[in-house]
């Protein structure tokens, strides 16, 4: 495809970047990442959910994950601030009677103290001196995150020059904050691994997506970076870019 083409498809892509839930199935295929991390984070959870555990899920997304854990609805709890995933949750995780709660402040979640056997959080906001509140004496709040470092070589070829804005977010800071915050810290591990996208309009449609990492991101604003990419892509036969995860289970 010449230029006007591609740039007419990356398009197309930028004005579909919309999601429900947390579904990425837009560009399966098209990409990969997280196949090889050295950690299980579902089967971890599942090694600490007892079956008459009280559960919380920070952060649910559209629940998909909670609800692929099985656990009695009556024994879990979820909160969720991005409003599409309210709305979403509200539909499918109440009539569940999973107690959900809407909540975008993660130093103020409305449970009572003392609510929760674990807590979990993927890739969500969180607070050690909330979580340590929230939990029951030998509770545990097993989180993976994503790191300060995330994408950035993928941020800089398209955007350079812009600050990391979660610059906080490394295993060695936050196991220094939950231990201040009375916790035991149970499992800590670290991880860079590659992402791989497989055509510059899957690139495209993630960027917008995750506009976080790429703050005034679009296809007009950084089309020639992006013919730089598909030339790249086309000589490899991919772009390769790297993510950042740390996992921490601290007991309290």
């Amino acid at each position: 495809m010449n230029h006007a083409q591609l740039k007419a498809a990356w398009k197309r892509e930028e004005a579909q970047a919309h999601i429900h839930g947390w579904d990425f199935s837009h560009i399966r295929g098209r990409y990969e990442e997280e196949h090889d991390l050295p950690w299980d984070y579902e089967a971890l959870a599942r090694s600490c959910l007892r079956a008459d555990a009280m559960l919380l899920d920070y952060d649910t997304g559209g629940g998909e994950f909670l609800l692929s854990l099985g656990h009695p609805c009556a024994q879990t709890a979820a909160t969720e601030g991005y409003p599409p995933n309210i709305a979403l949750c509200q539909e499918t995780l109440l009539p569940l009677g999973i107690d959900f709660k809407p909540c975008s402040d993660p130093s103020a979640i409305p449970f009572p103290s003392g609510s929760f056997d674990l807590i979990l959080n993927r890739h969500g906001s969180f607070d050690a001196a909330e979580a340590h509140r929230l939990l029951k004496p030998g509770g545990v709040f097993l989180t993976e995150q994503v790191g300060a470092d995330n994408d950035r070589d993928l941020v800089k070829r398209v955007l350079p020059g812009l600050e990391q804005p979660f610059p906080h977010l490394y295993l060695s800071q936050q196991r220094q904050v939950f231990e201040a915050a009375g916790f035991r810290i149970l499992q800590a591990e670290e991880a860079y691994r590659p992402i791989f996208f497989y055509d510059v309009g899957a690139f495209v449609w993630f960027a917008r997506i995750i506009e976080w990492e790429f703050p005034g991101f679009s296809v007009d604003a950084c089309f020639d970076r992006l013919c730089a990419m598909h030339a790249d892509l086309e000589r490899d036969g991919f772009l390769r870019g790297t993510i950042h995860r740390f996992l921490l289970a601290a007991q309290k």
